[in-house]
């Protein structure tokens, strides 16, 4: 059967699983890349991710799981784990196997990729939407609607060829149906319960403001650095008021070795104008208290701070001075 074996590894996850408080609209999904280079050569990658954040990913070499978090395992037990990864070998095998089987009747020619994505989403403890989708050469190929699978335009005749094979199979399609709608649901309740106190956590960022010189003359370079936050969404934006600079350029979200994320946001303006600017963050991590950093304002408390401190050190060198005059004249 070609792609849907991929389905059979969650059958070992569909365990009972504690009660929980479930988040709203979050996805778990797996992911595989498959790339078939000629007739004898198959790289198979694997990895589940929730939402963003990865939680597992397959090692090819020794056909085993990796956990990329003490959670991960949610409530598997051992035995368990050792027939998922049992399944997942037997998976990949098989379906390297059909696929070159079938490559010449739905005119594959080599090389090509083939990507699988299969998850849920869960909206509330009842409500959940199901999805699997197969592309062929990151075009979309196909997909499962309820229990039939429906090619997608961009994979013409060839992904209708593929969709007439895949419906031919009753059997496999109840196990897909049963996967999304029951098995994943509660793989992912179970992750959230393993590692809630990880998903919950919430960390603030810290926000600081630089500049450069740009490449043309009299224009900067703006930079407002966010570092140190968590979990990794976030949303940053130069403003002049309350109007988005929509020249904003936001750089790659990057990792920093505690778990947490850094992001680098810039503007591009006419160094007069720079004045008046301000970078504003959200996060989950600040409810609602936006952090605003005004561009300049840096000096001016700096100013500010000089202009009462350095009368406030004369005063006092004057009054020590005032005072040992006042002793030295006291003395016949």
């Amino acid at each position: 059967m070609l792609f849907l074996q991929f389905l059979f590894v969650d059958v070992v996850l569909g365990g009972s699983i504690t009660e929980n408080v479930v988040q709203e609209n979050i996805s778990l999904y797996l992911m595989q890349i498959s790339s078939y280079a000629n007739q004898s050569w198959t790289q198979n990658l694997g990895s589940a991710w929730l939402d963003q954040l990865q939680t597992h990913s397959w090692d090819s070499e020794s056909g085993t799981i990796i956990f990329l978090h003490a959670w991960s395992r949610g409530n598997f037990s051992n035995e368990e784990v050792t027939d998922m990864q049992l399944l997942l070998r037997v998976h990949f095998a098989e379906l390297t196997l059909d696929v070159h089987q079938q490559a010449s009747q739905l005119q594959f020619k080599y090389p090509f990729d083939i990507q699988v994505r299969l998850g849920c989403e869960l909206h509330s403890r009842e409500t959940t939407k199901s999805f699997l989708h197969v592309a062929f050469n990151g075009l979309n190929f196909l997909s499962f609607q309820h229990k039939s699978c429906v090619p997608s335009p961009e994979g013409e005749t060839r992904a209708q060829k593929a969709c007439d094979i895949l419906n031919t199979y009753e059997a496999t399609k109840e196990i897909a149906y049963y996967v999304m709608n029951d098995i994943c649901p509660r793989l992912l309740l179970s992750l959230l319960e393993a590692g809630k106190m990880d998903l919950q956590r919430q960390v603030r960022p810290e926000v600081w403001l630089s500049s450069s010189p740009n490449l043309e003359p009299g224009r900067l370079l703006l930079a407002c650095h966010v570092s140190g936050f968590y979990p990794k969404p976030i949303w940053v934006m130069w403003m002049r008021g309350a109007q988005e600079q929509l020249e904003t350029k936001q750089g790659d979200i990057l990792p920093h070795a505690d778990g947490t994320w850094y992001l680098r946001v810039t503007l591009n303006v006419v160094a007069e104008e720079a004045a008046g600017l301000s970078c504003r963050v959200r996060h989950s991590s600040l409810r609602d208290q936006d952090i605003i950093l005004y561009w300049g304002h840096g000096l001016s408390v700096i100013l500010i701070a000089l202009a009462v401190i350095v009368p406030l050190v004369l005063l006092i060198v004057l009054v020590l001075l005032c005072k040992k005059r006042c002793t030295y004249q006291g003395i016949p």
